[in-house]
């Protein structure tokens, strides 16, 4: 497989990907030093009493929201939630802090919620340019986070993410950012996962499993963002279908299509490949749950994923390399360009016509 998955990676990787993951944690530690008041005095205006923080986004600009209002509902002063789509919530008012992410700067779903929030609310905008930005000097209201631009959105998580947790903890919602021991054990791991530098390791070797059969991921609630954006990762990186739940939640309703005990089941179970996502600080009961739910699986394709790291924040990042490059080395081997997203421009394309 050595020599295969480095041929494959020249040929097919047209935009880099792979340069950019083994930038993850890097980009994390960067955007982080970014959202300091010597660099945007504006900052000292944001740490008010806000009822809550609303975040704005679609795909990859909004997973970071996602992985905010998990951590806010453990660590946070404030309720998080995240938007998606044209209009705002209904309850939504200008007591809520609104922070509208798109990388592009150009997401029509997020330029048209934004634009309403503006006019009575307070918004950041965190983007590498566009409309998005632009509409920044003109409203008072609103403030610019930026970062750099260039690449695909997904490979950008860490610019945004980054920025997102830093402002949060400015506004007053968190308590903390990543500090520097938790930074060099993401460094680490974006190396010890490096499909190039290790092509007969453990991510190759998964992705070599996962090429024939249907995928689940599982894990506890907490994890959700991070197993939402690898379905989201595996259908761009990969042109794959995945399909995720979490614990408890599953035991109450989808456990009976695995079966495992009694005569029903979704005969598809059995051809399932799981990925089971754990983490240190679960529930001991979610723990409990998901080791009975190993045990009768019906599946003979199944794994465990160790999100590994001192907190909450740190396991899901750390996630994230491994997904990432998880979902780089199955494109590669399904023989695809893992940049490649023809039917997202052939859409973007068909709304512009309309519009004309």
């Amino acid at each position: 497989m050595e020599e295969g998955i480095i041929r494959l990676a020249t040929a097919l990787d047209s935009e880099n990907m792979i340069g950019y993951t083994r930038k993850f944690a890097d980009d994390i530690e960067d955007g982080q030093e970014c959202v300091r008041e010597e660099l945007l005095p504006w900052l000292s205006t944001i740490r008010q009493n806000w009822s809550g923080v609303l975040f704005l986004g679609m795909g990859g600009s909004a997973a970071g929201g996602d992985f905010i209002s998990t951590i806010a509902d453990r660590l946070g002063k404030k309720p998080v939630r995240t938007h998606r789509g044209y209009e705002l919530p209904e309850w939504w008012d200008s007591s809520w802090l609104v922070v509208a992410t798109s990388y592009s700067g150009n997401t029509e779903e997020t330029l048209s919620a934004t634009e309403a929030a503006a006019a009575s609310g307070t918004v950041v905008v965190i983007s590498s340019g566009g409309v998005l930005a632009g509409m920044c000097e003109l409203h008072e209201n609103m403030h610019l986070i930026s970062c750099p631009s260039g690449q695909p959105p997904r490979s950008a998580f860490g610019h945004l993410f980054s920025r997102q947790l830093a402002l949060m903890v400015h506004a007053g919602i968190l308590p903390h950012t990543l500090g520097s021991e938790a930074l060099m054990r993401l460094k680490l791991a974006v190396g010890d996962c490096d499909i190039l530098a290790d092509p007969e390791g453990d991510i190759c070797l998964l992705a070599a499993e996962l090429i024939e059969a249907p995928i689940s991921i599982l894990g506890p609630s907490e994890l959700l963002p991070a197993l939402n954006r690898f379905k989201n990762q595996l259908n761009e990186n990969s042109a794959r279908f995945a399909r995720i739940d979490s614990f408890p939640e599953m035991n109450h309703n989808e456990i009976v299509a695995w079966g495992g005990v009694g005569p029903d089941q979704d005969p598809q179970s059995e051809n399932q490949a799981v990925l089971l996502v754990n983490w240190d600080g679960m529930h001991r009961r979610v723990h409990q749950r998901m080791d009975w739910f190993v045990s009768h699986c019906p599946s003979e394709k199944a794994w465990r994923i160790q999100g590994e790291g001192a907190s909450l924040v740190e396991a899901l990042l750390h996630l994230c390399i491994t997904m990432d490059w998880l979902s780089i080395a199955l494109a590669l081997l399904h023989g695809k360009d893992p940049s490649a997203i023809d039917p997202i421009s052939s859409l973007k394309q068909h709304l512009s016509e309309i519009n004309q």
